[in-house]
């Protein structure tokens, strides 16, 4: 009798135990989504007053239409560079979480682009500017690489780049250029969807969508996100 009670009492402290972990360290449900996002202020969010940006606005709207927990983690962060993503993916935590990820979304190239010209889009210096685009394809090959090789599986959305100036015919051609080449470097890869964005902001009144000369609003991050929401069928 005292064997059976002494058996039935290690049973339930097992089985608090084990309770108890679990509580502790709570293993991803079969059917969440985790969506890892790299990118700078534009996948951060700034400008926007909730200061949550598109990645908010698409988490919602994917919670709704499917009724399943799609998480984001986003590691945006304001003024990065391509390079800057490649230190994020050299860095052990964000490595591991690679394989985890069940989708990505890169935006990246914007600040390359104003930053090989000087800064900013004023006076564009073609030469400066085609030399920035070889580092960036070269960072973005690279970076794709990564993903690739750290999880192939993951569809990888990438988000090709808006003219902040839709008025003007020069830089627009830089950004059309551009994009031609991301969306090449995009099909490169089978894992990787190119989704633009150009195109959202043509023909609109900036002041509604901006908040400032370069970052958009929450009106202009929602249309970002209903692109990629049309552009590609989340599971």
């Amino acid at each position: 009798m005292k064997k059976n009670t002494l058996l039935i009492s290690s049973l339930i402290i097992i089985i608090a135990m084990l309770a108890a972990f679990s509580m502790v360290n709570p293993e991803k449900e079969e059917e969440d989504r985790l969506v890892l996002a790299f990118g700078d202020s534009l996948t951060y969010g700034y400008g926007d007053q909730k200061g949550s940006g598109y990645i908010d606005t698409l988490q919602t709207k994917l919670n709704y239409q499917h009724k399943e927990d799609y998480n984001f983690d986003n590691e945006a962060i304001y003024g990065l560079e391509s390079s800057g993503i490649l230190t994020q993916l050299s860095n052990v935590s964000i490595r591991g979480k690679l394989d985890e990820a069940d989708y990505f979304i890169l935006f990246i190239g914007t600040n390359d682009l104003i930053n090989s010209n000087g800064g900013n889009l004023e006076n564009l210096k073609p030469e400066k500017i085609e030399k920035g685009q070889d580092v960036y394809l070269q960072n973005l090959n690279a970076i794709l690489n990564i993903l690739t090789e750290g999880n192939e599986k993951a569809p990888i959305l990438m988000l090709g780049l808006y003219n902040p100036y839709p008025d003007s015919v020069e830089i627009e051609a830089v950004v059309d250029d551009w994009n031609k080449e991301i969306r090449k470097a995009s099909i490169s890869e089978k894992q990787v969807v190119f989704i633009p964005t150009n195109d959202l902001f043509k023909g609109r009144d900036k002041k509604q969508y901006f908040s400032d000369s370069l970052h958009l609003n929450d009106k202009g991050y929602k249309l970002i996100a209903d692109r990629i929401l049309e552009s590609y069928t989340f599971e």
